[in-house]
């Protein structure tokens, strides 16, 4: 069967020129991300395949040691606890921006004086660095001169003080809620916009068929609010992964890594133990995870919208 010619608009100057103008429009954008994301990533993941050591900065020579160490970091006695550690970090940080953030945005949707106000201050503590919160926590949650065992003190609930950061099980209950009280407002900010494009009519016909705010919110908001919380909780999950300066500066990722992550356990063999091997490869692990729950949420996302 004998394949029809190109049509004379295929091949015409004008499409050709509007085919060079988008090619052009698109270069700059793919042109950075090669060179910022593209360039880094792949160089990631040769160390991770090489013994990368400081001395390899120096000599230029660093042994090719293929899988080696994805099965050193794999097979290592604390990566099951740092693998748990992170897990835990992660749900609970999500649960409580998430749970937070929507009762927020569902207080601050409605209207009252000084409204707008209190929303933006309500996006300091994201906008502060993490560095500085994490030292003001630190000062904050200190078991011996600490404000907040001063408090409990102080009203009598304890007599000796909590070890917000020197208990095993306290540290990383500490470090998860000032990841909580850091991604709180970014949670509102985002579901308040949500909430925002809901149509009023619609709680309005609600009202007039006699359902209660309980009803509404699931019948309503919940349905409605959903597209964007899948995006908000995929994103909090790759951030929240990648968390590393916020735990370093609040406990250091002890005690007795207590809350040592993945995130804070590969900057630890990089910079701390210097093994760029390793730490690498421990890196590009975090990179498989967020990449797992990007595409099980796109997945997620096309069964909704098939349905």
């Amino acid at each position: 069967m004998r394949s029809r010619p190109p049509r004379a608009a295929d091949t015409s100057p004008v499409r050709r020129g509007e085919r060079w103008t988008r090619w052009l429009f698109v270069a700059p954008a793919a042109t950075y991300l090669l060179l910022f994301f593209g360039y880094p990533i792949v160089d990631n993941l040769v160390m991770s395949l090489q013994q990368y050591t400081v001395t390899s900065f120096y000599t230029g020579d660093a042994p090719f040691v293929g899988l080696r160490n994805y099965r050193t970091v794999l097979s290592s006695p604390d990566f099951p606890r740092t693998l748990l550690t992170t897990a835990v970090f992660t749900a609970g940080s999500l649960l409580g921006q998430f749970t937070l953030g929507l009762a927020l945005a569902l207080f601050f949707e409605r209207r009252f004086p000084l409204g707008g106000v209190l929303r933006s201050l309500l996006l300091l503590p994201w906008l502060l660095p993490l560095v500085a919160s994490g030292t003001v926590w630190r000062w904050m949650l200190d078991p011996d001169t600490g404000i907040v065992n001063a408090v409990l003190r102080g009203l009598h609930l304890t007599s000796s003080g909590v070890p917000w950061l020197t208990g095993t099980s306290q540290a990383l209950l500490s470090v998860v809620l000032v990841n909580i009280w850091v991604g709180v407002p970014f949670n509102t900010a985002i579901l308040y916009s949500g909430l925002r494009d809901i149509p009023p009519h619609l709680y309005e016909a609600a009202r007039l068929d006699g359902a209660g705010p309980v009803a509404s919110f699931r019948h309503i908001t919940w349905p409605l609010l959903r597209p964007v919380t899948g995006v908000l909780l995929m994103l909090g999950v790759v951030y929240t992964l990648r968390v590393t300066d916020l735990v370093l500066v609040v406990t250091g990722g002890g005690p007795a890594g207590a809350t040592s992550t993945l995130a804070t356990r590969s900057y630890e063999l990089s910079f701390r133990q210097f093994d760029f091997g390793r730490g690498a490869a421990t890196g590009n692990l975090l990179v498989l995870l967020s990449l797992a729950f990007a595409l099980l949420h796109l997945r997620a996302d096309r069964r909704a919208r098939a349905l």
